[in-house]
């Protein structure tokens, strides 16, 4: 029952009635970088609201997104790599 992380005997016992195993995944580093990546997107998203407020689109908001996304793609290039 600790492997399920419960202390529901019926449950523990359902669970190991339909599938026989418990498997158990640490989705530690996949909230890390769903937060990180909602902290980027939020960044993004108040450059698009200004640009839509203004109607006025500038070099440096063309430069502070690909900044954004580049931050973006680093995110996912570290986190992939330490999954290997």
């Amino acid at each position: 029952m600790a492997q399920l992380g419960t202390r529901n005997m019926g449950a523990y016992l359902r669970k190991m009635a339909i599938d026989g195993y418990i498997i158990k995944v640490d989705y530690t580093q996949q909230k890390k970088l769903a937060a990180a990546v909602s902290r980027v997107a939020s960044n993004i998203n108040q450059i698009c609201r200004r640009i839509n407020s203004t109607g006025h689109f500038y070099a440096d908001d063309v430069a502070e997104l690909k900044e954004r996304q580049g931050e973006i793609w680093q995110l996912l290039k570290s986190s992939q790599s330490e999954e290997l």
